[in-house]
């Protein structure tokens, strides 16, 4: 599984690779999601993640922790239905996070 703080690299629908940070994991309704940062392409060390929010070039997406058919852990982009039942969870994540800076 993810772990949170942990620098990953996602492949889009184009085939183009993103270096992204595991903000945080929250379960809902039995289904796992992780809240994910995109890096700036050029702060990729994983050694300063303490300061990853100013390192961010974009806002923060939602993405589903499912398994493939080998039962690995995948992320999976979600829909605008999922997207709606998730959504307050995350944004009291992001918000109560931002209260501590």
């Amino acid at each position: 599984m993810p772990e949170q703080d942990e620098v990953i690299t996602i492949i889009d629908e184009e085939n183009n690779e993103h270096d992204v940070i595991i903000y945080d994991i929250l379960e809902l309704d039995g289904q796992k999601y992780a809240i994910v940062v995109p890096l700036a392409d050029d702060e990729e060390d994983e050694d300063d993640l303490e300061d990853f929010e100013d390192e961010a070039d974009g806002d923060a997406f939602v993405l589903k922790i499912a398994q493939d058919e080998n039962g690995e852990e995948i992320l999976v982009e979600i829909d605008d239905d999922e997207w709606e039942k998730v959504k307050d969870a995350c944004m009291e994540v992001l918000e109560s996070d931002g209260d501590d800076h």
